[in-house]
């Protein structure tokens, strides 16, 4: 991950029909959802839709697959992930004993600040 793609992926959710669509997605795994599932269940105009998916595969927080008449969409969990990584890899500045302070939970995840 880097800079440039980071800045994409978040451009590219600046958006709340973007978060929820993301989201929906991200809950039905890798089972993926076809555009009229998201389009009812976010009660999105498909047209609407069309333009937040193809903004959402340009920065590559999707996949799609033809499926017959269909287009099934699935997050690009690996790519979210990598993004957490690149936003949390310097946390507490290589001092993972740093990230909890006074037995309160660590402010980022474990592997974050596992670079020993």
């Amino acid at each position: 991950m880097n800079k440039v793609i980071a800045t994409k992926v978040f451009e590219s959710l600046a958006s709340g029909i973007r978060l929820d669509v993301w989201r929906l997605l991200v809950k039905s795994g890798l089972e993926g959802m076809v555009a009229g599932q998201l389009a009812s269940e976010l009660d999105i105009a498909p047209n609407t839709l069309s333009f937040h998916l193809k903004a959402m595969l340009h920065a590559g927080l999707l996949s799609v697959e033809q499926e017959g008449r269909f287009l099934r969409y699935r997050a690009n969990i690996p790519l979210m992930l990598d993004l957490i990584g690149y936003l949390t890899e310097e946390c507490c500045a290589g001092h993972p004993e740093a990230c909890g302070v006074g037995g309160v939970e660590p402010l980022c995840a474990p592997a974050c600040c596992d670079k020993e």
